[in-house]
Protein backbone atom coordinates (compact mmCIF):
# COMPACT_ATOMS: atom_id res chain seq x y z
CA UNK A 1 0.00 0.00 0.00
CA UNK A 2 1.25 3.44 -0.87
CA UNK A 3 1.70 5.89 1.97
CA UNK A 4 0.68 9.55 1.80
CA UNK A 5 2.99 11.99 3.49
CA UNK A 6 0.42 14.69 4.27
CA UNK A 7 -2.88 14.05 2.48
CA UNK A 8 -5.34 16.94 2.49
CA UNK A 9 -9.10 16.93 1.98
CA UNK A 10 -10.07 18.09 -1.48
CA UNK A 11 -13.21 20.17 -1.92
CA UNK A 12 -14.83 21.16 -5.25
CA UNK A 13 -13.58 24.52 -6.47
CA UNK A 14 -16.14 27.34 -6.45
CA UNK A 15 -14.29 29.09 -9.26
CA UNK A 16 -14.78 26.04 -11.46
CA UNK A 17 -18.47 25.90 -10.57
CA UNK A 18 -18.84 29.58 -11.53
CA UNK A 19 -16.98 29.04 -14.81
CA UNK A 20 -19.08 26.00 -15.67
CA UNK A 21 -22.28 27.94 -14.97
CA UNK A 22 -21.13 30.92 -17.04
CA UNK A 23 -20.01 28.65 -19.90
CA UNK A 24 -23.37 26.86 -20.02
CA UNK A 25 -25.23 30.22 -19.88
CA UNK A 26 -23.18 31.75 -22.71
CA UNK A 27 -23.43 28.60 -24.81
CA UNK A 28 -27.18 28.56 -24.19
CA UNK A 29 -27.46 32.11 -25.49
CA UNK A 30 -25.45 31.21 -28.59
CA UNK A 31 -27.59 28.17 -29.29
CA UNK A 32 -30.86 30.08 -28.91
CA UNK A 33 -29.67 32.43 -31.65
CA UNK A 34 -28.61 29.40 -33.70
CA UNK A 35 -32.08 27.84 -33.28
CA UNK A 36 -33.68 31.07 -34.51
CA UNK A 37 -31.44 30.89 -37.59
CA UNK A 38 -32.63 27.37 -38.34
CA UNK A 39 -36.22 28.39 -37.73
CA UNK A 40 -36.35 31.46 -39.92
CA UNK A 41 -33.86 30.67 -42.66
CA UNK A 42 -34.69 27.00 -43.26
CA UNK A 43 -38.25 26.93 -41.99
CA UNK A 44 -37.72 24.39 -39.22
CA UNK A 45 -40.69 24.26 -36.87
CA UNK A 46 -40.09 24.68 -33.16
CA UNK A 47 -41.52 21.19 -32.63
CA UNK A 48 -39.05 19.67 -35.10
CA UNK A 49 -36.16 21.54 -33.48
CA UNK A 50 -37.29 20.38 -30.04
CA UNK A 51 -37.57 16.73 -31.09
CA UNK A 52 -34.15 16.75 -32.79
CA UNK A 53 -32.52 18.44 -29.79
CA UNK A 54 -34.19 16.06 -27.32
CA UNK A 55 -33.12 12.94 -29.23
CA UNK A 56 -29.52 14.11 -29.65
CA UNK A 57 -29.30 15.31 -26.04
CA UNK A 58 -30.66 11.97 -24.79
CA UNK A 59 -28.09 10.06 -26.82
CA UNK A 60 -25.32 12.36 -25.63
CA UNK A 61 -26.37 12.22 -21.95
CA UNK A 62 -27.00 8.49 -21.61
CA UNK A 63 -24.55 7.04 -24.12
CA UNK A 64 -21.65 9.50 -24.44
CA UNK A 65 -19.56 7.58 -21.90
CA UNK A 66 -20.29 4.25 -23.57
CA UNK A 67 -19.42 5.73 -26.98
CA UNK A 68 -16.12 7.10 -25.63
CA UNK A 69 -15.18 3.79 -24.01
CA UNK A 70 -16.24 1.78 -27.06
CA UNK A 71 -14.26 4.01 -29.41
CA UNK A 72 -11.11 3.14 -27.45
CA UNK A 73 -11.92 -0.57 -27.16
CA UNK A 74 -12.03 -0.30 -23.36
CA UNK A 75 -12.80 -3.48 -21.40
CA UNK A 76 -14.46 -3.24 -17.99
CA UNK A 77 -12.47 -4.93 -15.22
CA UNK A 78 -13.83 -6.97 -12.36
CA UNK A 79 -12.14 -6.68 -8.94
CA UNK A 80 -10.01 -9.75 -9.58
CA UNK A 81 -8.38 -8.17 -12.65
CA UNK A 82 -5.57 -5.68 -11.97
CA UNK A 83 -6.36 -5.75 -8.26
CA UNK A 84 -3.73 -3.08 -7.56
CA UNK A 85 -5.72 -0.60 -9.68
CA UNK A 86 -8.88 -1.40 -7.73
CA UNK A 87 -6.99 -1.01 -4.45
CA UNK A 88 -5.69 2.45 -5.39
CA UNK A 89 -9.03 3.71 -6.75
CA UNK A 90 -10.89 2.23 -3.80
CA UNK A 91 -8.59 3.99 -1.36
CA UNK A 92 -8.95 7.31 -3.21
CA UNK A 93 -12.74 6.93 -3.27
CA UNK A 94 -12.85 6.26 0.46
CA UNK A 95 -10.50 9.15 1.17
CA UNK A 96 -12.70 11.59 -0.78
CA UNK A 97 -16.01 10.06 0.35
CA UNK A 98 -16.99 9.18 -3.21
CA UNK A 99 -18.63 6.08 -4.72
CA UNK A 100 -16.16 3.60 -6.15
CA UNK A 101 -15.88 4.23 -9.91
CA UNK A 102 -15.74 1.32 -12.30
CA UNK A 103 -12.36 0.69 -13.92
CA UNK A 104 -11.67 -0.09 -17.57
CA UNK A 105 -8.49 -1.15 -19.32
CA UNK A 106 -7.59 -0.05 -22.85
CA UNK A 107 -5.16 -2.06 -24.95
CA UNK A 108 -3.29 0.90 -26.45
CA UNK A 109 0.35 1.90 -26.76
CA UNK A 110 -0.61 5.52 -26.00
CA UNK A 111 0.05 6.04 -22.25
CA UNK A 112 -3.03 7.82 -20.96
CA UNK A 113 -6.13 7.78 -18.78
CA UNK A 114 -9.51 9.48 -18.64
CA UNK A 115 -12.69 9.58 -16.58
CA UNK A 116 -16.16 9.53 -18.08
CA UNK A 117 -19.76 9.06 -17.00
CA UNK A 118 -22.86 11.19 -16.54
CA UNK A 119 -22.60 11.34 -12.73
CA UNK A 120 -20.45 10.26 -9.81
CA UNK A 121 -22.63 7.14 -9.48
CA UNK A 122 -22.03 6.18 -13.11
CA UNK A 123 -18.35 7.08 -13.37
CA UNK A 124 -15.67 5.06 -15.11
CA UNK A 125 -11.92 5.55 -14.98
CA UNK A 126 -10.20 4.13 -18.05
CA UNK A 127 -6.47 3.42 -18.10
CA UNK A 128 -4.37 2.31 -21.07
CA UNK A 129 -2.15 -0.72 -20.65
CA UNK A 130 0.84 1.40 -21.67
CA UNK A 131 0.20 3.82 -18.81
CA UNK A 132 -0.20 0.97 -16.34
CA UNK A 133 3.07 -0.61 -17.46
CA UNK A 134 5.16 2.58 -17.66
CA UNK A 135 4.33 4.48 -14.45
CA UNK A 136 5.52 3.77 -10.95
CA UNK A 137 2.81 2.97 -8.35
CA UNK A 138 3.06 6.49 -6.89
CA UNK A 139 2.82 8.12 -10.33
CA UNK A 140 -0.12 5.90 -11.24
CA UNK A 141 -1.89 6.89 -8.04
CA UNK A 142 -1.42 10.58 -8.84
CA UNK A 143 -2.96 10.10 -12.29
CA UNK A 144 -5.92 8.21 -10.81
CA UNK A 145 -6.37 10.99 -8.23
CA UNK A 146 -6.46 13.49 -11.12
CA UNK A 147 -9.28 11.50 -12.72
CA UNK A 148 -11.09 11.20 -9.38
CA UNK A 149 -11.00 14.99 -9.13
CA UNK A 150 -12.87 15.26 -12.43
CA UNK A 151 -15.55 13.03 -10.91
CA UNK A 152 -15.67 15.07 -7.70
CA UNK A 153 -15.98 18.33 -9.66
CA UNK A 154 -18.65 16.82 -11.94
CA UNK A 155 -17.08 18.60 -14.88
CA UNK A 156 -17.47 15.52 -17.09
CA UNK A 157 -21.21 16.11 -17.44
CA UNK A 158 -20.71 19.81 -18.11
CA UNK A 159 -18.20 19.04 -20.85
CA UNK A 160 -20.73 16.64 -22.38
CA UNK A 161 -23.43 19.33 -22.39
CA UNK A 162 -20.99 21.99 -23.57
CA UNK A 163 -19.89 19.98 -26.57
CA UNK A 164 -23.42 18.91 -27.54
CA UNK A 165 -24.52 21.79 -29.74
CA UNK A 166 -21.06 22.38 -31.15
CA UNK A 167 -21.36 18.81 -32.43
CA UNK A 168 -24.71 19.71 -34.04
CA UNK A 169 -23.22 22.84 -35.61
CA UNK A 170 -20.33 20.78 -36.95
CA UNK A 171 -22.75 18.23 -38.44
CA UNK A 172 -24.68 21.00 -40.20
CA UNK A 173 -21.49 22.47 -41.65
CA UNK A 174 -20.43 19.06 -42.96
CA UNK A 175 -23.90 18.35 -44.37
CA UNK A 176 -23.92 21.69 -46.18
CA UNK A 177 -21.02 20.65 -48.37
CA UNK A 178 -22.73 17.38 -49.29
CA UNK A 179 -26.33 18.51 -49.69
CA UNK A 180 -26.15 22.30 -49.93
CA UNK A 181 -26.94 22.45 -53.62
CA UNK A 182 -29.69 19.88 -53.74
CA UNK A 183 -32.71 22.18 -53.97
CA UNK A 184 -35.00 22.14 -56.96
CA UNK A 185 -37.68 24.64 -58.04
CA UNK A 186 -37.49 27.82 -60.04
CA UNK A 187 -34.41 29.94 -60.46
CA UNK A 188 -35.62 32.66 -58.06
CA UNK A 189 -36.62 30.13 -55.44
CA UNK A 190 -33.31 28.30 -55.86
CA UNK A 191 -31.43 31.57 -55.31
CA UNK A 192 -33.44 32.20 -52.12
CA UNK A 193 -32.76 28.67 -50.87
CA UNK A 194 -29.06 29.00 -51.56
CA UNK A 195 -28.97 32.36 -49.79
CA UNK A 196 -30.72 30.89 -46.73
CA UNK A 197 -28.36 27.92 -46.70
CA UNK A 198 -25.37 30.25 -46.75
CA UNK A 199 -26.81 32.19 -43.81
CA UNK A 200 -27.36 28.96 -41.87
CA UNK A 201 -23.81 27.88 -42.72
CA UNK A 202 -22.52 31.22 -41.44
CA UNK A 203 -24.55 30.82 -38.23
CA UNK A 204 -23.17 27.28 -37.84
CA UNK A 205 -19.60 28.47 -38.30
CA UNK A 206 -20.04 31.28 -35.75
CA UNK A 207 -21.71 28.88 -33.30
CA UNK A 208 -18.93 26.33 -33.68
CA UNK A 209 -16.13 28.88 -33.31
CA UNK A 210 -17.63 30.50 -30.20
CA UNK A 211 -18.34 27.07 -28.71
CA UNK A 212 -14.79 26.03 -29.54
CA UNK A 213 -13.38 29.01 -27.62
CA UNK A 214 -15.66 28.65 -24.58
CA UNK A 215 -15.21 24.88 -24.30
CA UNK A 216 -11.43 25.08 -24.48
CA UNK A 217 -11.26 27.88 -21.94
CA UNK A 218 -13.31 25.76 -19.53
CA UNK A 219 -11.41 22.56 -20.35
CA UNK A 220 -7.99 24.07 -19.66
CA UNK A 221 -9.16 25.45 -16.33
CA UNK A 222 -10.69 22.12 -15.28
CA UNK A 223 -7.44 20.32 -16.09
CA UNK A 224 -5.46 22.67 -13.86
CA UNK A 225 -8.04 22.11 -11.11
CA UNK A 226 -7.76 18.34 -11.52
CA UNK A 227 -3.97 18.61 -11.23
CA UNK A 228 -4.41 20.64 -8.06
CA UNK A 229 -6.94 18.14 -6.70
CA UNK A 230 -4.56 15.25 -7.29
CA UNK A 231 -1.79 17.07 -5.48
CA UNK A 232 -4.02 17.82 -2.48
CA UNK A 233 -5.53 14.34 -2.29
CA UNK A 234 -2.20 12.49 -2.49
CA UNK A 235 -0.07 15.13 -0.79
CA UNK A 236 2.57 14.51 -3.47
CA UNK A 237 2.53 17.09 -6.29
CA UNK A 238 5.94 15.89 -7.46
CA UNK A 239 4.49 12.49 -8.37
CA UNK A 240 1.91 13.97 -10.73
CA UNK A 241 4.56 16.27 -12.21
CA UNK A 242 6.75 13.24 -12.84
CA UNK A 243 3.82 11.34 -14.37
CA UNK A 244 2.87 14.22 -16.69
CA UNK A 245 6.46 14.57 -17.90
CA UNK A 246 6.78 10.84 -18.45
CA UNK A 247 3.45 10.58 -20.33
CA UNK A 248 4.24 13.61 -22.50
CA UNK A 249 7.74 12.34 -23.24
CA UNK A 250 6.45 8.91 -24.23
CA UNK A 251 3.80 10.39 -26.52
CA UNK A 252 6.35 12.62 -28.21
CA UNK A 253 9.22 10.17 -28.41
CA UNK A 254 7.98 6.58 -28.31
CA UNK A 255 7.37 4.53 -31.44
CA UNK A 256 3.57 4.62 -31.14
CA UNK A 257 1.65 3.31 -34.18
CA UNK A 258 -0.28 6.01 -36.03
CA UNK A 259 -3.47 3.94 -35.74
CA UNK A 260 -3.35 4.36 -31.95
CA UNK A 261 -3.16 8.14 -32.34
CA UNK A 262 -6.13 8.08 -34.72
CA UNK A 263 -8.09 5.98 -32.26
CA UNK A 264 -7.29 8.41 -29.44
CA UNK A 265 -8.54 11.47 -31.35
CA UNK A 266 -12.14 10.91 -30.24
CA UNK A 267 -11.33 11.24 -26.53
CA UNK A 268 -8.38 13.64 -26.56
CA UNK A 269 -10.40 16.24 -24.64
CA UNK A 270 -10.83 13.72 -21.80
CA UNK A 271 -7.26 12.38 -21.62
CA UNK A 272 -4.96 13.61 -18.86
CA UNK A 273 -2.45 14.50 -21.61
CA UNK A 274 -3.68 14.95 -25.20
CA UNK A 275 -2.30 12.37 -27.60
CA UNK A 276 -0.83 14.91 -30.03
CA UNK A 277 2.62 15.10 -31.53
CA UNK A 278 4.48 18.35 -30.92
CA UNK A 279 4.53 19.26 -34.59
CA UNK A 280 0.79 18.80 -35.00
CA UNK A 281 -1.24 21.91 -35.76
CA UNK A 282 -3.89 20.50 -33.43
CA UNK A 283 -1.61 21.20 -30.47
CA UNK A 284 -2.28 24.92 -31.00
CA UNK A 285 -5.95 24.32 -30.27
CA UNK A 286 -5.43 21.86 -27.44
CA UNK A 287 -8.09 21.41 -24.79
CA UNK A 288 -5.30 21.21 -22.20
CA UNK A 289 -3.00 23.87 -20.75
CA UNK A 290 0.66 23.79 -21.72
CA UNK A 291 2.75 21.22 -19.88
CA UNK A 292 5.00 24.01 -18.59
CA UNK A 293 1.98 25.72 -16.98
CA UNK A 294 0.89 22.53 -15.29
CA UNK A 295 4.37 21.76 -13.99
CA UNK A 296 4.80 25.31 -12.67
CA UNK A 297 1.59 24.97 -10.64
CA UNK A 298 2.62 21.59 -9.23
CA UNK A 299 6.14 22.80 -8.40
CA UNK A 300 4.69 25.78 -6.55
CA UNK A 301 2.35 23.50 -4.59
CA UNK A 302 5.30 21.26 -3.74
CA UNK A 303 7.26 24.27 -2.50
CA UNK A 304 4.34 25.45 -0.35
CA UNK A 305 3.83 22.01 1.17
CA UNK A 306 7.50 21.70 2.02
CA UNK A 307 7.53 25.21 3.54
CA UNK A 308 4.46 24.47 5.65
CA UNK A 309 5.82 21.12 6.81
CA UNK A 310 9.63 21.21 6.78
CA UNK A 311 11.34 17.85 7.13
Amino acid sequence: MLTHRRPQWYKPDMGLAARMTLTIFLLGAIYVVFAFALRYFLGFSWIALGVIAAVLAGIQFFFADKIALSSMGAKMLDPTQFSDLHDIVGRLAAQTNMPMPRIAMINSSVPNAFATGRSKNHAVIAVTRSLYDRLSPAELESVLAHEMTHIINRDMLVMTVATFFSMVASMIMQSFFFFGGGYGGGYGRRRDDEGNLLLVLLASVVTYVLSFILIRALSRYRELLADRGSALITGAPEQLASALQKISGLIQGAAIPQRDFRQAETVNALFIVPALRGDSLQSIFSTHPALETRLAQLNEMQRQMESAHPA
